[in-house]
């Protein structure tokens, strides 16, 4: 589907575009027709992807897949944000190398709607219970929550996971400083479901093979 199509159903939803193992080309034709923020899920690929297109000054960066608490110190002050914080170890460790750096890191906070355990993220019950402290860390900006439910064969499968992150993020912010994290941020919705995720109040949708076709096996730079 062309991205100008997609881009009319979003309606005030950001579209992130999921760059991972797609060759710097692909990215490069997206930009030139308007697309600025993508995402990639790989550190090592990312800092590649970072050098390759360095004169396209002005792209958003995000991080959205699994980061290791010992790779943190190679991606600080590189990512718009960071969509993937799944712990409160790895919020600890961001927040200690930001301060090192003088650099405040806007992040979202990756939530485990259903609890699989295939998946990392918090539990709605213990996000609620470390919030107080998690919060309280200094150099991170919390811009709101994400997700990914579980894969479902039929969309609307999803709609009530999407819609109890709604709900959570709506609960964490009437015991929060919104002046210090805004919390206005829903990161949720790929390229089979997204639809579902913009009814549930989805601000981020993250699509890649409806943009970008099939990824290859592994990146082609």
């Amino acid at each position: 589907m062309a991205i100008e199509e997609i881009k009319k159903t979003l309606g005030q939803s950001k579209l992130i575009a999921v760059s991972k193992l797609q060759p710097v080309q692909k990215i490069r034709e997206l930009y030139e027709k308007g697309q600025r923020q993508f995402g990639e899920n790989y550190i090592q690929e990312a800092l590649l992807k970072f050098e390759e297109l360095k004169d396209l000054s002005d792209i958003e960066w995000h991080l959205i897949g699994h980061l290791q608490k010992n790779k943190v110190k190679n991606i600080i002050g590189k990512f718009h944000l960071i969509q993937s914080v799944d712990s409160l170890e790895l919020a600890q460790v961001l927040s200690k190398q930001c301060e090192s750096k003088n650099i405040q890191q806007k992040i979202l906070i990756q939530t485990n709607i259903a609890c699989e355990e295939s998946k990392t993220g918090f539990s709605e019950s213990l996000l609620k219970k470390i919030w107080p402290e998690i919060t309280k860390l200094p150099n991170l900006k919390i811009m709101g929550l994400m997700t990914m439910p579980p894969l479902a064969e039929n969309s609307n499968e999803v709609r009530p996971h999407f819609s109890q992150l709604r709900e959570l993020r709506n609960y964490l912010k009437t015991h929060t400083d919104l002046s210090k994290h805004p919390m206005t941020e829903l990161s949720m919705g790929t390229s089979h479901d997204y639809l579902i995720a913009i009814e549930e109040g989805s601000t981020m949708v993250r699509l890649g093979t409806i943009l970008f076709g099939e990824r290859p096996s592994r990146s082609v730079m």
